[in-house]
C-alpha cells in the first residue's frame, strides 16, 4: 500500500491570494502547497480522500490513471468542491466511483451536488458517484476501512484508518472512543493548521500532543498554512514531519 500525499495545504492553499508573507514568497517548492487531500494505492486500485478544488491540478500532477473510490471527511468547500473533476476520468472509464461518507457529510454533499448522483439528462451528465453511508468498518479492495469520529470545532468530522496508517485532517478533538481505535500506528498523518491556535483545528503543539499520546512510529503534520515554512521541520520533535504536495508513504 502506497499513500500519496495530494495536497498539504488549508483551506486557502499557499501560496494565499494576495499575501507577500516570506512563505508565500518561498522558492521552496515544498511550501506550495494545495488543499489537503490524499491518495491511497492498494491492489491497483486508486482511493481518493476527499475531492478538492485543486484536483484536477493533482491528478495531472500524480499522473493518476483511474479513481476507484472517495472517501469524505466532511462537507466543507475545500474538502468536496472538485468534484466536478471526476468526470474526466468517467469520460474515459465509464465507471460510476463509490463514494463513502458519514450519513451527515453525504447529505450535505447530495445536497450541494444532487447531478453527480443522479445525471442530469437535458444537459448531458451521466451519474459519477454512487453513495455509501458508512459508521463502522467496512471492507474496499481488500482493505479494511475504519472511520474514525472526530469533531471540527462543534461539526462532526470523519477520519480514516487503514492498516496500520490513519489520515485526521480537519479536527480540533479526538473523542476518546476513537482514540482506542488508533493505537498501534506506523502512520499517522493529521492537522495542524498553525502555530497559533485556533478553535477548529488543532494547532502544531496541539498536534504533537496527540502524537505524543498515541506514540505512532511516523507522524506526518498537514493542512499547513502560510504561517509554517517546511524549513521549520527542523524543530520538530524526532519522527514527526510536515506533509508536502506529492509526498508518498509506503506501508
Amino acid at each position: 500500500m502506497k499513500i500519496t500525499i495530494l495536497g498539504s495545504g488549508t483551506s486557502t492553499g499557499v501560496p494565499m491570494v494576495g499575501c507577500h508573507c516570506p512563505v508565500c514568497s518561498s522558492n521552496d517548492p515544498k511550501d506550495k502547497r494545495t488543499r489537503s487531500s490524499i491518495m491511497i494505492e492498494t491492489a491497483g486500485k486508486y482511493i481518493l480522500v476527499d475531492t478538492t478544488p485543486d484536483l484536477r491540478r493533482q491528478a495531472l500532477r500524480q499522473r493518476i490513471p483511474h479513481i476507484d473510490a472517495v472517501l469524505f471527511t466532511h462537507p466543507h468547500a475545500d474538502h468536496v468542491n472538485g468534484i466536478d473533476d471526476l468526470r474526466g476520468f468517467h469520460f474515459i472509464h465509464r465507471r460510476v466511483i463509490p463514494c463513502h461518507a458519514s450519513r451527515t457529510t453525504m447529505e450535505m454533499v447530495l445536497k450541494s451536488f444532487s447531478y453527480i448522483f443522479r445525471g442530469q439528462e437535458v444537459a448531458g451528465y451521466s451519474p459519477l458517484m454512487e453513495a455509501h453511508i458508512v459508521n463502522e468498518p467496512f471492507a474496499l479492495f481488500g482493505q479494511t476501512i475504519v472511520p474514525i469520529h472526530l469533531y471540527h470545532g462543534s461539526m462532526p468530522a470523519t477520519g480514516y484508518r487503514i492498516d496500520g496508517a490513519a489520515y485526521l485532517t480537519d479536527c480540533s478533538r479526538i473523542p476518546a472512543s476513537s482514540l482506542s481505535l488508533l493505537a498501534g500506528l506506523d502512520i499517522l498523518i493529521m492537522d495542524a493548521l498553525r502555530y497559533t491556535p485556533h478553535e477548529n483545528h488543532f494547532n502544531i503543539e496541539g498536534a504533537l500532543r496527540i502524537v505524543e499520546q498515541l506514540k505512532p512510529k511516523r507522524a506526518i503534520l498537514t493542512h499547513l498554512t502560510h504561517e509554517v515554512a517546511h524549513g521549520d521541520e527542523s524543530r520538530l520533535p524526532e519522527g514527526v514531519e510536515f506533509a508536502y504536495d506529492g509526498m508518498e508513504i509506503a506501508l
